[in-house]
């Protein structure tokens, strides 16, 4: 870290001046909530691992805090910002606080789940504070659309990152560690207070790790056709495999010729089951009458 690091990163009062400078209040529609400690964003850059040579994507950059800590490790940053006002803030910040770096900075405004693309090199490591009330959708959709990203480094609601972070077997193993876990190898990476946001949250935070496959389970079924079996177990994690993959393979009877024919106990439940084992039974899905 140089000397002037201090001077580069946001703090309390420097986000406070910023918001009330913007007209900004945390809005809780948009799950926002502001880090305003220096420390908390260097950690975050650290346990992401950033590189020299990375090519970030953030996703929800709010004021910038974590903006500019990631635009001092790494090469490059692009930024996805869906709010109006904070969008075009945060070049500004860029270039007043970090104007030997701003060249490096990217800004595209829109919604995270509906970006197809981004400007300049392809992204290869996603690090975010995700707005924690679409904080899985935005996460499975950046993986999917961009499998340049190798590794992730995401803060959430700790309740998700646990359900991200589960093996099967657990009791909060579910549809978002499934479909991570076609992607990636997921853990938990750390815990984050409350204090260190502005305002501060009623529930508490997690880091959670993600380093993306060397490739997708193998499988003749395509991704869909997986993720459809999955979607299909936990809407009724209640019921055995039989019972809840009915609707998906036509009836009870041709779900559970698909499960044996997987080598799955028809009585199993979707929370016993490894992603490898629900491409296999997508792999042997009846064919439609």
């Amino acid at each position: 870290m140089s000397s002037t690091d201090a001077d580069v990163l946001l703090g309390p009062a420097d986000i406070r001046e910023l918001a009330a400078r913007l007209g900004v209040r945390p809005t809780k529609q948009r799950g926002q909530n502001f880090v305003i400690d220096a420390n908390t964003v260097r950690r975050i850059v650290r346990t992401a691992g950033v590189r020299p040579d990375d090519v970030v994507v953030e996703v929800g950059p709010g004021l910038g805090s974590l903006t500019l800590a990631l635009l001092e490790a790494a090469d490059r940053v692009t930024a996805v910002e869906i709010d109006d006002v904070l969008a075009a803030a945060l070049p500004a910040t860029v270039q007043a606080r970090l104007p030997g770096r701003a060249d490096r900075f990217a800004l595209v405004h829109s919604d995270a789940l509906r970006v197809t693309e981004l400007p300049g090199p392809e992204p290869t490591a996603l690090v975010a504070n995700l707005p924690y009330n679409v904080a899985v959708p935005v996460l499975l959709h950046m993986l999917d659309r961009f499998p340049t990203i190798e590794r992730t480094l995401v803060m959430v609601q700790s309740e998700v990152a646990d359900r991200l972070a589960a093996a099967p077997g657990s009791k909060v193993y579910g549809v978002p560690s499934v479909k991570a876990a076609w992607y990636a190898d997921v853990k938990r990476a750390g815990a984050i207070g409350r204090n260190v946001f502005w305002p501060a949250p009623n529930v508490d935070s997690g880091l959670v790790s993600l380093v993306r496959r060397a490739s997708p389970p193998r499988t003749t079924a395509t991704k869909d056709e997986v993720f459809a079996v999955i979607d299909a177990a936990f809407a009724q994690r209640r019921k055995t495999l039989r019972a809840a993959l009915a609707g998906w393979a036509g009836s009870a009877a041709a779900a559970e010729a698909a499960l044996t024919a997987a080598g799955i106990s028809p009585q199993a439940r979707g929370e016993a089951l490894t992603v490898e084992q629900f491409a296999a039974i997508a792999e042997r899905r009846p064919a439609a009458e």
